[in-house]
């Protein structure tokens, strides 16, 4: 049983007549009686919360920033009219809008309500309970019931990076050969044989050909194909700091670093993919938390938004050992991996130089990294004492990530060290960079 303010209301205005009545005991005993008997008839006389069926219908699926809908189909199965209120919880970083419904459901009637949500967090939205207040005639009283039913809205990395994608797409045809190019470049793959033309280089005459043909051909190359790229996410506990602006302005703290990472690892996985190569993609922090093999590539970008949507970082210190492990066992022959961690020499030191070996001596290994804007800002105060500290730490943190890098590098690593923004154009760069020079 629930009470409503109109109950409270009638017990205030009850108070004046005991406050004047020569028998205030007998009054207060009278209008008390009368009252609770009012509340009484009207939880009688309201609808039966309990005897609803209740169905969820609508959208499963949503990129983050985007608002995203769901259905409630609220029927009355009893025999009194329900008037009252709908109540359809969902997480506090769902934002659902409207979540409270007015509803007056004749016997054997349905109502549709519907929810819009506007997450602010990437991940799995699960609804709560819904909860029905049936309100009596007189409006002083009513009952309440919740119940169980379960809505899952799934949502997925926004992919803010595939504005860059259309630039890198061209720069790929480029090297394909597929469209005019003003600077002539050649891949490390044969693709044909064509008759020499003035400016072409001698090298790459085969003479052989020639002799069978009684003329010059030169040998055509085109970037590698088939190739296999790993991107490899780390969801350790450096992934969980906050960096740069939000894109979506859900959070003034930024993004995690995870998010960004994820969105630079759609970026390279859809621009490989279009490149003729095999994009595999393994999270990791202590134990492996989502992995996509073998995907097709008309479904690659799918699977992987599909699988980094309810990832979140782990506060715990990534296994290196253990994640260089599940890539060998993976991946057999050399591919292009791709790790995206923070640039920390503390967790390196302790973590991935020592194992590094293990996976260079095999693989070509990229590196790749969210730098913080801020170090930058702190580094350029100088106004007075505490922006002077300030200045001297941050220097101190850049000169240690740029020894880390060229650490790295001296092992054979590549090392991509970018702000947020700038992260997944500068990655998906370098491994144009790498397919020119035939180093894949």
């Amino acid at each position: 049983m629930v009470l409503t303010g109109r109950a409270g209301l009638a017990a205030l205005i009850f108070v004046l007549p005991v406050a004047f009545s020569p028998w205030p005991a007998t009054t207060f005993a009278v209008l008390s009686a009368i009252l609770l008997t009012a509340v009484i008839v009207d939880v009688a006389l309201a609808g039966d919360p309990r005897q609803v069926a209740l169905t969820r219908t609508g959208e499963e699926t949503a990129r983050l920033g985007q608002p995203v809908t769901t259905e409630l189909t609220v029927r009355n199965t009893g025999r009194r009219t329900l008037v009252g209120l709908v109540r359809d919880a969902w997480p506090p970083s769902g934002r659902a809008e409207p979540n409270r419904h007015e509803v007056k459901i004749a016997p054997a009637q349905h109502v549709r309500l519907t929810t819009t949500l506007r997450p602010v967090r990437r991940g799995d939205q699960r609804s709560a309970q819904v909860t029905i207040r049936s309100i009596g005639p007189l409006g002083l009283a009513g009952r309440q019931r919740s119940h169980a039913v379960p809505g899952t809205v799934r949502i997925l990395p926004p992919f803010l990076s595939r504005k860059h994608l259309p630039a890198r797409l061209a720069k790929l045809r480029e090297l394909e050969g597929n469209t005019p190019a003003l600077v002539r470049g050649q891949g490390t793959e044969f693709d044909s044989l064509r008759e020499y033309v003035i400016g072409d280089d001698v090298r790459s005459i085969d003479w052989h050909a020639s002799a069978r043909r009684a003329d010059v051909l030169v040998r055509t190359w085109r970037p590698e194909r088939d190739r296999r790229v790993v991107i490899v996410l780390d969801t350790g506990r450096t992934s969980a700091g906050r960096v740069g602006v939000d894109p979506t302005a859900t959070d003034p703290n930024g993004w995690p670093r995870l998010d960004w990472s994820m969105d630079a690892a759609l970026l390279l996985a859809a621009l490989a993919s279009r490149a003729g190569d095999r994009v595999d993609f393994l999270a990791h922090d202590r134990i492996t938390r989502a992995a996509v093999f073998n995907a097709g590539r008309s479904e690659l970008l799918a699977q992987l938004v599909a699988a980094m949507a309810p990832l979140e970082p782990a506060l715990v210190e990534s296994d290196a050992r253990a994640m260089i492990a599940a890539v060998q066992r993976r991946v057999r022959r050399r591919a292009l991996v791709v790790l995206l961690t923070d640039l920390n020499p503390s967790a390196l030191d302790e973590g991935l130089m020592p194992v590094l070996p293990r996976l260079t001596a095999k693989h070509q290994v990229l590196l790749a990294a969210v730098a913080d804007p801020r170090v930058d800002q702190l580094a350029a105060g100088r106004a007075d004492a505490p922006q002077v500290y300030d200045a001297a730490a941050a220097e101190r943190t850049r000169n240690d990530r740029r020894a880390m890098a060229a650490r790295l590098r001296r092992a054979g690593v590549d090392v991509v060290d970018a702000p947020p923004e700038e992260l997944a154009p500068a990655l998906a760069d370098h491994y144009l960079a790498l397919k020119t020079t035939g180093r894949l």
